[in-house]
């Protein structure tokens, strides 16, 4: 039998699927702001979430960048809110 993995309450990426992270931040951003932000040929030459997700799966760097802006974006939705 498989351990169950410990539960993540606090993690908003716990449970969230690449495809989910890049969609919610190409509807923030757009392509164009997410290029900037993130500089890679995927985002900025003809870009499409599949051919994101494929380089994305293959490098680590570049997925920890893209986790990364997903956090920073919650924590300013988030502030927008409260205002």
């Amino acid at each position: 039998m498989h351990a169950q993995p410990p539960a993540q309450p606090h993690n908003p990426l716990h449970g969230l699927t690449l495809e989910a992270v890049v969609t919610a931040l190409v509807a923030h951003y757009g392509w164009p702001g997410l290029g900037e932000r993130i500089p890679v040929r995927c985002f900025t030459s003809d870009p499409s979430i599949k051919s994101s997700l494929k380089f994305l799966r293959k490098t680590p760097w570049a997925r920890e960048k893209v986790e990364g802006l997903y956090l920073f974006m919650l924590r300013d939705i988030r502030r927008a809110d409260r205002k």
